[in-house]
């Protein structure tokens, strides 16, 4: 009789159970902070650590710095090619200077008058030659300088018509896209330059510092890590028979281990996939073993003194439900 009652209580029990609402049942997870992973840019060695592992820090403090003489150097080469560029450029659009000018018209006048005694040697000893007082390679030879000297008369004409007529707008606009190249080369240069030194993004605490001073990590590597300094969330796995009854900006209720009292929470993010098995890879019944990952906002007095990684448990402020036989 008595084996009878144990059984039909366990019975009645189990029945209570299966009609309870999943949404009363709280979730578990634990308590996190923003976690923000600070790289080294440059492979080069750590001279100076300036925080401690635990440390809180404001936004801009310095964390730690890299070598920076290469860098530095880098630095002082595109700016002298920019200054160069830019000094060129300024040449160009001031146009020719004045005595280049007059250089121009003198070689010219000079240019003229060797051309027209070259010209004048060629005639008389042309007319020699017709009357046989001189030879025919002579007369070559004199037509030879006569074409030459009225060859450097055209060249220095030419050159002083580039000179009165200024730069060209061809020449201007290849000379502002080489300086606003080297300026681009200043700008990338200088903020590699500002990376080498680590600061804090935002207000936190600092978690790891995996190098230590003398170490030279490479290019890529995380070289600090900091928790923000913002209020905490609880990362909670909800069932899938709670997925659809809740969303972004749902409330909760956060209760954290070891804390008296519970706190205020809202949904910040809801996972649309799960986070294990996919849906179409399972039956019926085993869907109801889905879990997707949440965020819950944490809110109210003492968050900020919240540990990070402890438990939690969160109740969703959602209307009951029965769940039918």
């Amino acid at each position: 009789m008595n084996a009878r009652v144990a059984l039909l209580c366990t019975v009645l029990a189990l029945a209570g159970a299966c009609r309870r609402d999943p949404g009363a049942i709280p979730v578990v997870g634990t308590l996190e902070r923003d976690r923000i992973e600070l790289t080294a840019e440059e492979n080069e060695p750590i001279v100076e650590v300036q925080v401690r592992e635990g440390q809180t820090v404001a936004a801009g403090d310095v964390l730690l710095a890299l070598d920076d003489r290469r860098v530095s150097a880098q630095l002082a080469r595109a700016r002298a090619t920019r200054d160069q560029l830019a000094a060129r450029l300024a040449e160009l659009e001031r146009g020719p200077r004045a005595e280049r000018i007059r250089e121009a018209r003198a070689r010219l006048a000079g240019a003229e008058s060797a051309a027209k005694n070259a010209q004048i040697e060629y005639d008389r000893v042309q007319s020699l030659e017709r009357r046989s007082f001189e030879s025919a390679s002579r007369r070559d030879q004199m037509r030879s300088q006569r074409d030459e000297a009225a060859s450097r008369r055209d060249q220095a004409r030419a050159t002083l018509e580039e000179l009165e007529r200024g730069t060209t707008t061809e020449e201007l606009d290849q000379a502002r896209g080489a300086l606003a190249a080297a300026e681009a080369a200043v700008a990338d240069t200088e903020v590699r330059f500002e990376r080498l030194t680590l600061r804090a993004p935002r207000p936190g605490r600092v978690d790891s510092l995996p190098f230590k001073q003398g170490e030279r990590p490479p290019a890529g590597a995380v070289v600090a890590v900091m928790l923000a300094a913002d209020p905490p969330y609880a990362r909670v796995y909800v069932p899938e028979a709670v997925r659809a009854r809740i969303a972004e900006g749902t409330r909760a209720t956060v209760t954290v281990s070891g804390r008296e009292g519970a706190l205020e929470g809202q949904v910040r993010k809801l996972a649309h996939e799960a986070a294990f098995t996919p849906y179409f890879a399972l039956t019926q019944h085993d869907r109801g073993r889905l879990s997707y990952l949440a965020e819950v906002e944490v809110s109210g007095p003492g968050t900020g003194d919240l540990p990070t990684g402890v438990p939690v448990e969160v109740h969703f402020q959602l209307e009951t439900r029965s769940v039918s036989r």
